[in-house]
């Protein structure tokens, strides 16, 4: 069996869909469904459990798994209990980081590209003490997915046991299909789609930063097929560990987003630009962009999805269609 913490979520549940698509119904979830729909993020799947968070150290008791895929976190950038996001990110994975340890089963978990704050120190996923240590995250949330990378990597540095295999995955901007529950942290596509569809102007932010552009700010935006991918090469390949990004390497503005899904539906671009609000414009990252070189060093091989056709599946596929979820 394997394990898939905050399956229901978005990336999770892709990985329960690419798990089932290769033929495995042995997964179980564990993950919070509530009462805003997130059931059906799962609801075209085969699965051998779902398991509450507060039940799971005791459904583990006793139990063999072949993986621990743990995605489950409070991902908002904008949550603020800190004790609440450190003991759902921080000590949870370490008490899974432990499980994981002690019964030799292999532990992919994500990490962020918050992590690395306003992208002073580069993009650079160095796994030393001395490289995590020079990052300085922007928020609670950054800040509770480094904490865990920090220790990783003090087990690893002094030579601790860990898992057989483990793998941290910083993410970068990831977006697709089954993102719907996440509200304002969901994709400026997926928030602007309706309007995009509607003929409405769609708002990007204006520039407050010489030299660029209006809806010229920049991530690296990285389809969710594309980081599911890397996950079932990690199960594939056991002999890999280490921390590595999850991005396409290449930063495009949101304005191109916009572009790309106005030309997959074949209408005319209608973008107006409005002033970003003043409390966020001190601590805005205006560009990411992940370095991958270490996971193509690792073997990897997968390649990124382009964004224009990204977009155009995403939105051809799903957000223009009776039925949005995977």
């Amino acid at each position: 069996m394997l394990l898939v913490t905050g399956g229901a979520g978005f990336i999770g549940s892709n990985v329960v869909a690419a798990l089932n698509e290769a033929g495995r119904a042995d997964v179980a979830v564990c993950d919070v469904l509530g009462h805003d729909g997130k059931w059906r993020n799962l609801a075209k799947r085969q699965l051998a459990d779902i398991v509450p968070p507060a039940e799971l150290s005791h459904w583990l008791k006793g139990r063999q798994l072949d993986a621990v895929i743990h995605l489950g976190a409070i991902s908002e950038t904008t949550a603020t209990d800190g004790d609440l996001v450190i003991e759902t990110n921080f000590r949870l994975s370490m008490r899974l980081l432990d499980w994981c340890t002690a019964n030799a089963t292999p532990f992919i978990y994500a990490s962020s590209a918050s992590t690395y704050g306003d992208g002073a120190q580069g993009f650079r996923d160095d796994p030393s003490i001395s490289a995590l240590k020079a990052l300085r995250p922007m928020n609670l949330y950054g800040w509770s997915k480094h904490l865990f990378d920090m220790a990783v990597a003090e087990r690893v540095a002094r030579g601790e046991k860990l898992p057989p295999q483990w793998a941290g995955l910083k993410f970068f901007n990831v977006f697709g299909p089954n993102e719907y529950h996440k509200g304002a942290m969901m994709s400026v596509l997926a928030r602007r789609f309706d309007d995009i569809k509607a003929g409405r102007a769609v708002q990007l932010f204006k520039s407050h930063r010489e030299g660029i552009a209006d809806g010229d700010q920049r991530r690296d935006f990285i389809y969710v097929d594309d980081a599911v991918r890397v996950m079932m090469w990690l199960l594939a390949t056991p002999d890999v560990s280490g921390l590595f990004n999850v991005g396409t390497g290449k930063a495009r503005s949101f304005k191109d987003v916009m572009l790309s899904a106005y030309a997959a539906l074949g209408t005319v671009a209608n973008i107006e630009y409005v002033d970003m609000p003043e409390q966020i414009r001190g601590s805005y990252q205006y560009f990411t962009q992940s370095d991958v070189d270490r996971l193509q060093r690792a073997g990897y091989n997968g390649g990124f999805t382009a964004l224009e056709d990204a977009v155009d599946t995403y939105v051809r596929g799903f957000l223009d269609s009776a039925d949005r979820f995977r």
